[in-house]
Protein backbone atom coordinates (compact mmCIF):
# COMPACT_ATOMS: atom_id res chain seq x y z
CA UNK A 1 0.00 0.00 0.00
CA UNK A 2 3.37 2.42 0.77
CA UNK A 3 3.83 2.52 -2.81
CA UNK A 4 0.14 3.22 -4.03
CA UNK A 5 0.51 5.94 -1.39
CA UNK A 6 3.47 7.29 -2.49
CA UNK A 7 2.13 6.94 -6.49
CA UNK A 8 -0.87 8.95 -5.18
CA UNK A 9 1.33 11.07 -3.17
CA UNK A 10 3.13 12.28 -6.83
CA UNK A 11 -0.36 12.78 -8.60
CA UNK A 12 -1.36 15.20 -6.12
CA UNK A 13 2.16 17.10 -6.65
CA UNK A 14 1.55 17.51 -9.80
CA UNK A 15 -2.16 18.29 -9.31
CA UNK A 16 -1.40 21.19 -7.07
CA UNK A 17 1.34 22.35 -9.11
CA UNK A 18 -1.13 22.74 -12.05
CA UNK A 19 -3.07 24.47 -9.63
CA UNK A 20 -0.46 26.89 -9.18
CA UNK A 21 0.38 27.43 -12.60
CA UNK A 22 -2.66 29.96 -13.47
CA UNK A 23 -3.40 28.57 -16.86
CA UNK A 24 -6.48 26.91 -16.08
CA UNK A 25 -10.12 27.99 -16.25
CA UNK A 26 -11.86 28.73 -13.08
CA UNK A 27 -14.18 25.47 -13.71
CA UNK A 28 -10.94 23.52 -14.67
CA UNK A 29 -9.89 24.78 -11.32
CA UNK A 30 -12.47 23.47 -9.22
CA UNK A 31 -12.58 20.16 -11.03
CA UNK A 32 -8.56 19.89 -9.50
CA UNK A 33 -9.06 20.78 -6.42
CA UNK A 34 -12.21 17.99 -6.32
CA UNK A 35 -9.69 15.53 -7.59
CA UNK A 36 -7.01 16.52 -5.09
CA UNK A 37 -9.62 15.80 -2.11
CA UNK A 38 -10.90 12.61 -3.43
CA UNK A 39 -7.13 11.27 -3.56
CA UNK A 40 -6.56 12.39 -0.28
CA UNK A 41 -9.66 10.84 0.93
CA UNK A 42 -9.10 7.70 -0.49
CA UNK A 43 -5.74 6.78 0.02
CA UNK A 44 -5.61 8.80 3.58
CA UNK A 45 -2.99 11.25 2.61
CA UNK A 46 -2.29 14.69 2.66
CA UNK A 47 0.42 17.19 1.36
CA UNK A 48 1.70 17.23 4.87
CA UNK A 49 3.15 13.52 4.34
CA UNK A 50 6.56 14.25 2.43
CA UNK A 51 7.96 10.81 3.54
CA UNK A 52 6.15 9.63 0.99
CA UNK A 53 7.54 11.96 -2.05
CA UNK A 54 9.90 10.59 -4.25
CA UNK A 55 13.16 12.12 -6.00
CA UNK A 56 11.56 12.61 -9.44
CA UNK A 57 7.89 14.65 -10.00
CA UNK A 58 5.68 12.94 -11.84
CA UNK A 59 6.42 14.95 -15.54
CA UNK A 60 10.08 13.57 -14.87
CA UNK A 61 9.10 10.17 -14.45
CA UNK A 62 6.99 10.60 -17.70
CA UNK A 63 9.21 12.14 -19.77
CA UNK A 64 12.10 9.65 -19.05
CA UNK A 65 9.62 6.50 -19.58
CA UNK A 66 8.93 7.97 -23.02
CA UNK A 67 12.09 9.07 -24.28
CA UNK A 68 13.17 5.42 -23.59
CA UNK A 69 10.62 4.30 -26.00
CA UNK A 70 10.83 7.01 -28.83
CA UNK A 71 14.37 5.34 -30.39
CA UNK A 72 11.89 2.01 -30.85
CA UNK A 73 9.34 3.82 -32.74
CA UNK A 74 11.80 5.60 -34.78
CA UNK A 75 14.11 2.96 -36.37
CA UNK A 76 10.73 0.99 -36.66
CA UNK A 77 8.95 3.43 -38.96
CA UNK A 78 11.25 5.18 -41.10
CA UNK A 79 9.57 5.69 -44.03
CA UNK A 80 12.93 6.81 -46.46
CA UNK A 81 14.72 3.50 -46.17
CA UNK A 82 14.16 1.53 -48.87
CA UNK A 83 12.88 -2.11 -48.48
CA UNK A 84 14.85 -5.21 -49.86
CA UNK A 85 11.47 -5.55 -52.80
CA UNK A 86 12.85 -1.90 -53.23
CA UNK A 87 15.96 -2.60 -54.10
CA UNK A 88 15.79 -5.36 -56.19
CA UNK A 89 13.35 -3.45 -58.20
CA UNK A 90 15.54 -0.45 -58.25
CA UNK A 91 17.88 -2.57 -60.01
CA UNK A 92 15.92 -3.43 -62.86
CA UNK A 93 14.56 -0.48 -63.43
CA UNK A 94 18.05 0.86 -63.62
CA UNK A 95 19.35 -2.12 -66.28
CA UNK A 96 16.35 -1.10 -68.52
CA UNK A 97 17.61 2.33 -68.33
CA UNK A 98 20.61 1.04 -69.50
CA UNK A 99 19.29 -1.09 -72.29
CA UNK A 100 17.66 2.08 -73.70
CA UNK A 101 20.51 4.05 -73.78
CA UNK A 102 22.14 1.45 -75.75
CA UNK A 103 18.89 2.18 -78.10
CA UNK A 104 19.58 5.82 -77.84
CA UNK A 105 16.12 5.65 -76.51
CA UNK A 106 17.09 8.51 -73.92
CA UNK A 107 14.18 10.31 -72.83
CA UNK A 108 12.91 6.18 -71.94
CA UNK A 109 15.89 6.11 -70.28
CA UNK A 110 15.97 9.41 -68.04
CA UNK A 111 11.82 7.89 -67.34
CA UNK A 112 13.41 4.67 -66.36
CA UNK A 113 16.30 6.00 -63.81
CA UNK A 114 13.90 8.67 -62.35
CA UNK A 115 11.81 5.82 -61.24
CA UNK A 116 15.13 4.03 -59.94
CA UNK A 117 15.86 6.90 -58.03
CA UNK A 118 12.78 7.29 -56.16
CA UNK A 119 12.51 3.62 -55.17
CA UNK A 120 16.04 3.82 -54.15
CA UNK A 121 17.12 7.91 -53.95
CA UNK A 122 20.63 7.55 -52.45
CA UNK A 123 22.32 5.48 -55.09
CA UNK A 124 25.09 7.43 -57.21
CA UNK A 125 24.97 5.00 -59.98
CA UNK A 126 21.65 5.75 -60.73
CA UNK A 127 22.12 10.04 -60.73
CA UNK A 128 24.80 9.25 -62.86
CA UNK A 129 23.26 7.49 -65.38
CA UNK A 130 20.44 9.80 -65.85
CA UNK A 131 23.41 12.71 -65.90
CA UNK A 132 24.88 10.62 -69.25
CA UNK A 133 20.64 10.59 -70.92
CA UNK A 134 20.13 14.15 -70.23
CA UNK A 135 23.60 15.07 -71.99
CA UNK A 136 21.99 12.89 -74.49
CA UNK A 137 19.09 14.73 -74.95
CA UNK A 138 21.15 18.34 -74.52
CA UNK A 139 19.98 18.65 -71.12
CA UNK A 140 23.77 20.03 -70.30
CA UNK A 141 21.99 21.63 -66.38
CA UNK A 142 20.35 18.51 -65.81
CA UNK A 143 23.29 16.20 -66.13
CA UNK A 144 25.48 19.00 -63.86
CA UNK A 145 22.50 18.60 -60.97
CA UNK A 146 22.62 14.79 -61.27
CA UNK A 147 26.64 14.45 -61.14
CA UNK A 148 26.61 16.73 -58.43
CA UNK A 149 24.49 14.62 -56.48
CA UNK A 150 25.75 11.65 -57.13
CA UNK A 151 29.45 12.94 -55.89
CA UNK A 152 27.79 13.60 -53.06
CA UNK A 153 26.98 10.37 -52.25
CA UNK A 154 29.67 8.66 -53.39
CA UNK A 155 32.95 11.11 -53.49
CA UNK A 156 34.83 8.42 -54.97
CA UNK A 157 32.84 7.97 -58.29
CA UNK A 158 35.55 8.96 -60.90
CA UNK A 159 32.68 8.18 -63.59
CA UNK A 160 30.49 11.21 -62.14
CA UNK A 161 33.37 13.32 -62.20
CA UNK A 162 34.03 12.19 -65.84
CA UNK A 163 30.66 13.26 -66.90
CA UNK A 164 30.32 15.86 -64.59
CA UNK A 165 33.45 17.19 -67.06
CA UNK A 166 31.79 16.51 -69.95
CA UNK A 167 28.41 18.22 -69.46
CA UNK A 168 30.63 21.59 -68.11
CA UNK A 169 32.84 21.48 -71.21
CA UNK A 170 29.65 21.06 -73.35
CA UNK A 171 28.49 24.62 -71.66
CA UNK A 172 31.48 25.62 -72.62
CA UNK A 173 32.40 25.89 -69.01
CA UNK A 174 36.03 24.52 -69.51
CA UNK A 175 37.56 25.70 -66.64
CA UNK A 176 35.64 23.81 -64.51
CA UNK A 177 35.41 20.67 -66.80
CA UNK A 178 39.14 20.92 -66.21
CA UNK A 179 38.93 20.61 -62.91
CA UNK A 180 36.62 17.46 -62.37
CA UNK A 181 38.15 15.86 -65.62
CA UNK A 182 41.85 16.00 -63.07
CA UNK A 183 40.00 14.65 -60.37
CA UNK A 184 38.36 11.45 -62.62
CA UNK A 185 42.15 11.23 -63.59
CA UNK A 186 43.33 11.11 -60.24
CA UNK A 187 40.64 8.85 -59.33
CA UNK A 188 41.21 6.88 -62.44
CA UNK A 189 44.64 7.00 -63.65
CA UNK A 190 44.28 4.72 -66.69
CA UNK A 191 41.36 5.84 -68.27
CA UNK A 192 42.18 7.48 -71.66
CA UNK A 193 38.92 8.73 -72.09
CA UNK A 194 39.05 11.39 -69.33
CA UNK A 195 42.61 12.43 -70.35
CA UNK A 196 41.79 12.76 -73.79
CA UNK A 197 38.52 14.71 -72.73
CA UNK A 198 41.27 16.63 -70.42
CA UNK A 199 43.32 17.73 -73.21
CA UNK A 200 41.03 18.85 -75.34
CA UNK A 201 39.15 21.00 -72.99
CA UNK A 202 42.78 22.56 -71.75
CA UNK A 203 43.11 23.33 -75.47
CA UNK A 204 39.68 25.16 -75.65
CA UNK A 205 41.16 27.35 -73.12
CA UNK A 206 44.08 27.77 -74.99
CA UNK A 207 42.52 28.76 -78.17
CA UNK A 208 39.56 30.88 -76.68
CA UNK A 209 40.12 34.52 -78.20
CA UNK A 210 40.57 37.21 -75.09
CA UNK A 211 38.59 39.76 -74.56
CA UNK A 212 40.46 42.44 -76.64
CA UNK A 213 40.51 40.48 -79.43
CA UNK A 214 36.75 40.19 -79.55
CA UNK A 215 36.67 43.68 -79.01
CA UNK A 216 38.99 44.56 -82.26
CA UNK A 217 36.41 42.04 -84.03
CA UNK A 218 33.44 44.02 -83.12
CA UNK A 219 31.90 45.84 -86.52
CA UNK A 220 31.57 49.08 -84.48
CA UNK A 221 35.21 49.37 -82.80
CA UNK A 222 36.05 48.48 -86.59
CA UNK A 223 33.84 51.77 -87.74
CA UNK A 224 35.42 53.65 -85.21
CA UNK A 225 38.75 53.22 -85.95
CA UNK A 226 38.36 53.34 -89.48
CA UNK A 227 36.93 56.98 -88.99
CA UNK A 228 39.84 57.86 -86.72
CA UNK A 229 42.05 56.65 -89.21
CA UNK A 230 40.52 58.20 -92.44
CA UNK A 231 39.99 61.94 -90.39
CA UNK A 232 36.24 61.71 -90.48
CA UNK A 233 36.24 63.34 -87.02
CA UNK A 234 39.05 66.13 -88.15
CA UNK A 235 42.45 66.33 -86.45
CA UNK A 236 42.81 65.57 -83.09
CA UNK A 237 44.95 68.47 -82.59
CA UNK A 238 43.39 71.25 -84.12
CA UNK A 239 46.89 72.74 -84.91
CA UNK A 240 46.12 73.44 -88.28
CA UNK A 241 42.86 73.01 -88.90
CA UNK A 242 40.46 75.73 -90.27
CA UNK A 243 37.71 77.40 -89.00
CA UNK A 244 35.06 75.04 -86.82
CA UNK A 245 37.40 72.28 -86.84
CA UNK A 246 39.66 71.65 -83.67
CA UNK A 247 38.25 71.51 -80.40
CA UNK A 248 34.96 70.66 -82.05
CA UNK A 249 36.38 67.74 -83.80
CA UNK A 250 37.97 66.65 -80.25
CA UNK A 251 34.73 66.74 -78.89
CA UNK A 252 32.65 65.13 -81.98
CA UNK A 253 35.47 62.15 -80.84
CA UNK A 254 34.87 61.53 -77.69
CA UNK A 255 31.27 62.24 -77.87
CA UNK A 256 31.43 59.20 -80.68
CA UNK A 257 33.55 57.16 -78.01
CA UNK A 258 31.10 57.88 -75.50
CA UNK A 259 28.20 56.47 -77.68
CA UNK A 260 29.99 53.77 -78.46
CA UNK A 261 30.70 52.35 -75.04
CA UNK A 262 26.96 52.83 -73.89
CA UNK A 263 26.49 50.41 -76.71
CA UNK A 264 28.83 48.07 -76.02
CA UNK A 265 27.70 48.17 -72.28
CA UNK A 266 23.81 47.79 -73.55
CA UNK A 267 24.66 44.53 -76.23
CA UNK A 268 27.64 43.16 -74.40
CA UNK A 269 28.17 43.74 -70.65
CA UNK A 270 30.02 40.43 -70.13
CA UNK A 271 33.02 41.72 -72.49
CA UNK A 272 32.79 44.89 -71.52
CA UNK A 273 33.09 43.15 -67.60
CA UNK A 274 36.08 41.17 -68.64
CA UNK A 275 37.67 43.64 -70.09
CA UNK A 276 37.81 45.91 -66.81
CA UNK A 277 38.60 42.90 -64.79
CA UNK A 278 42.53 42.39 -67.31
CA UNK A 279 43.06 46.02 -66.20
CA UNK A 280 42.65 45.46 -62.95
CA UNK A 281 44.54 42.06 -62.42
CA UNK A 282 47.32 44.15 -64.47
CA UNK A 283 47.13 47.37 -61.83
CA UNK A 284 49.46 46.62 -58.76
CA UNK A 285 47.51 46.91 -55.38
CA UNK A 286 49.61 47.19 -52.43
CA UNK A 287 46.18 46.77 -49.96
CA UNK A 288 47.06 43.22 -48.66
CA UNK A 289 50.96 43.88 -49.18
CA UNK A 290 52.59 42.71 -45.30
CA UNK A 291 54.82 45.71 -43.51
CA UNK A 292 58.16 44.67 -43.50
Amino acid sequence: MTDNKRLAYSIIQFLRDQLQSGDLTSDAQESLEVAVQCLETAFGISVDNEDLAVSQTLPEIFTAAVGEEIPNVTVDCVPDSPTVEDLSNAELLKTEGNEQMKLENYQNAVDYYTKAIELNPSNAVYFCNRAAAFSKLGNYTGAVEDCEKAIAFDPSYSKAYGRMGLALASLNKYSEAVDYYKKALELDPDNESYRANLNIAEQKIKDAPSPASNLMQNTQVQQLMSGMMSGSYGPVGGATAGPGTGANDIAGLIQAGQQFAQQMQQQNPELIEQLRSQIRSRTPSTSNEEQS
